[in-house]
């Protein structure tokens, strides 16, 4: 299958819409709340925090709740542990992502790191106020699975082959790029965690599509 002359078209509506938005990122007088700066330093930043999980209800609360924007500073000393702990946490042998979103650890705010399939090495990267703004029609199925959601892997089908992402960087500097293919799905299910959206929420979708249209 050729995606070349799809994409190509993605890409030009792409580069307009980057150059038309160039700051997402709300301004706060406070990056983080008091329980959620305690819950920060009850660990050392290269500890793991606890991944909440879908099955109780006190965290469900929590992961069906939206994250916040936030304005980065690159000197803030909470965020730096914060953002350490998140990464130790999809990187524990006892999890083990290819990515993970404050959210799942209790922190509402718009913060995810990423394993990078698509570069050299596959390194993971943190992203500060993430969002889509564009979506490519062509979709493409893909296994998924949930660090918050034990024991469930299925198979999505609406899940874009390309995003338009914008973000901020670890410096504060906001950034525009196009992912592809099964990175771009990772950065889908992420940033879906910051909305309060779960993986298999688009297969119950799927699933009453499906009915509808057998009827």
């Amino acid at each position: 299958m050729r995606l070349y002359p799809i994409l190509g078209i993605f890409v030009i509506a792409f580069i307009t819409s980057c150059a038309t938005n160039k700051n997402a990122a709300t301004k706060n007088s406070s990056v983080f709340t008091k329980e959620e700066t305690k819950l920060i330093l009850s660990g050392k930043p290269d500890e793991p925090m606890r991944v909440l999980l879908i099955t109780n209800p006190n965290d469900s609360i929590i992961l069906r709740s939206k994250s916040l924007d936030f304005k980065v500073n690159e000197n803030d000393k909470i965020l730096q542990i914060f953002t350490k702990r998140l990464y130790q946490t999809v990187r524990d042998s006892a999890t083990r992502g290819v990515g993970i979103a404050a959210p799942q650890v209790g922190i509402l705010k718009k913060i995810i790191w990423i394993q990078r399939f698509d570069k050299e090495n596959e390194p993971f990267e943190v992203y500060y106020n993430p969002r889509i703004t564009k979506y490519s029609n062509l979709k493409q199925d893909v296994l998924e699975g949930c660090l918050s959601i034990p024991d469930i892997r299925e198979t999505t089908q609406n899940r874009s082959y390309a995003v338009l992402l914008e973000y901020d960087n670890p410096k504060g500097k906001h950034k525009c790029e196009m992912i592809e293919a099964f990175t771009a799905v990772i950065f889908q299910h992420e940033i879906d965690h910051l909305n309060g959206i779960l993986f298999t929420d688009h297969l119950d979708k799927e699933t009453k599509k499906s009915i509808k249209h057998k009827l």
